[in-house]
């Protein structure tokens, strides 16, 4: 067998309906190729906005958790308050007179504590509202 024929068992069109059908694979290869790197691309801005999310997320978490602990410490602190007074009722007439025997130099000082204490309160207060309010706008 010779080579020439070989090459008649391909006529012509046969190669070119081959050869246009190779063309169109690799056309929709191409293209298949560019709609998946748009594709990662996309996937890559949405992971990196998930990023920069997950970490304010965490910091709102984190942030929470410690105003709930100091939330926790005050409720523990107004419950130990509370069980006092609700003591013996001698005893809450014992701290009365207790203020009564107390010079005028000290009740000033207890009051200017009790003043410092007030401000702190309402300073957290105030805070605790802000940070309400900015998260609601944010939500």
């Amino acid at each position: 067998m010779t080579r020439d024929n070989d090459y008649h068992k391909y006529d012509l069109a046969r190669l070119k309906a081959e050869l246009g059908k190779e063309r169109e694979v690799k056309e929709m290869l191409e293209e298949s190729v560019s709609d998946l790197r748009s594709t990662l691309c996309e996937l890559q801005e949405r992971l990196q906005s998930v990023d920069g999310e997950g970490n304010e997320w965490k910091t709102r978490y984190e942030t929470q958790v410690e105003l709930n602990g100091q939330l926790k410490r005050q409720i523990s602190l107004i419950r130990e308050r509370l069980e006092d007074l609700r003591g013996n009722p001698i005893d809450r007439l014992a701290s009365i007179r207790s203020y009564d025997e107390m010079s005028i130099e000290t009740l000033r000082q207890r009051l200017k504590l009790l003043t410092n204490e007030k401000s702190d309160l309402q300073a957290q207060l105030m805070d605790c509202h802000h940070q309400i309010e900015q998260e609601g706008k944010v939500l």
